[in-house]
């Protein structure tokens, strides 16, 4: 049993400003921090420390696929020793003649508590015939494979890879970015779908139930599809029984938004905890309640360290 999760690892550099700079301002930020990014990475730091924390009776290993500079550039030596033992980076794909990894210069306001985003990325992306090779060596002990919606013209060549050679195994995608063309047909092949309030709006949903039902028609392969949707909690539906059930995002009388970077790769950590470590100890109302409360947690403090801490007195 393992849990495989696809996706770009970023370096982030994080200025926290009091608001917004208008074209061509000149502004002061309060703060800076550097932190490893990218959606799967923060996925799999949660996921760590809430297997390590939790009480279940399966162990979960977990690995990393992604793309990094050399192996020996100071980037992925970083990123290796800021990951291992706990998630095995063994099957990363190493670019050689590359130095500098992914990355995101993010401007966080004070004001609003959003955040905008710059990205640079001069890696190749992974190709389907490394992804086989990597599918060949995992995919017999695999019991989940998770993928980043990006690329998603070599990810469905490898979805549809691991359902012809592997069939035993679950396969779940997220639906992030509106812009991003494909993420459609990523969703029609995987087993769980995790949809974005953003991509939502992007199709012209107006909110997480109605994504959700039409989705519904559209997935035929997926047996849950879940929907964040910010102050207003997340939603899943059994697509099966058309059961949907909401959750109120998570709060407490003192909550205040502190860091909304990698809520929904949280959301998305403490839903594949809940289930593939809780099962059917769970009902899918405390899964959907569990991934709510650790992303909520997130959201109100730095970073990601402590969350295993949402584990406590729950349910």
């Amino acid at each position: 049993m393992s849990l495989i999760a696809i996706g770009a690892c970023y370096v982030d550099t994080i200025l926290t400003t009091p608001h917004y700079p208008g074209e061509d301002d000149k502004l002061r930020a309060s703060s800076i921090s550097r932190r490893r990014g990218g959606n799967c990475p923060n996925t799999l730091e949660v996921l760590q420390q809430l297997t390590t924390q939790g009480h279940s009776d399966a162990e979960l290993p977990l690995h990393l696929v992604a793309v990094l500079p050399q192996q020996r550039s100071v980037a992925s030596q970083q990123i290796q020793s800021a990951f291992e033992p706990r998630v095995n980076l063994g099957h990363c794909i190493y670019r050689q003649g590359f130095e500098e990894p992914a990355s995101s210069y993010i401007i966080k306001s004070q004001t609003s508590g959003s955040r905008t985003i710059v990205n640079y990325n001069e890696l190749p992306e992974m190709t389907v015939e490394e992804f086989t090779r990597i599918a060949d060596n995992l995919g017999p002990k695999a019991t989940w494979f998770h993928f980043e919606g990006r690329i998603p013209d070599v990810i469905l060549s490898c979805i549809r890879y691991l359902r012809q050679n592997f069939p035993s195994v679950r396969i779940s995608v997220e639906a992030e970015k509106p812009a991003r063309p494909g993420l459609q047909e990523l969703a029609v092949e995987a087993d769980v779908v995790f949809y974005s309030k953003s991509w939502a709006q992007g199709k012209g949903y107006q909110s997480a139930q109605e994504c959700l039902q039409k989705q519904s028609l559209l997935t035929r392969n997926a047996s849950l599809l879940f929907c964040t949707w910010g102050q207003e909690g997340a939603v899943a539906l059994e697509t099966q029984t058309g059961n949907l059930i909401h959750r109120p995002a998570y709060t407490t009388p003192e909550f205040s938004v502190v860091d909304a970077i990698g809520a929904g790769d949280t959301f998305i950590a403490g839903m594949l905890y809940a289930m593939l470590c809780q099962g059917d100890k769970w009902t899918l109302g405390e899964k959907l309640g569990f991934a709510n409360r650790v992303a909520g947690m997130k959201v109100a403090q730095e970073g990601f360290s402590g969350l295993g801490k949402a584990l406590e007195s729950y349910p």
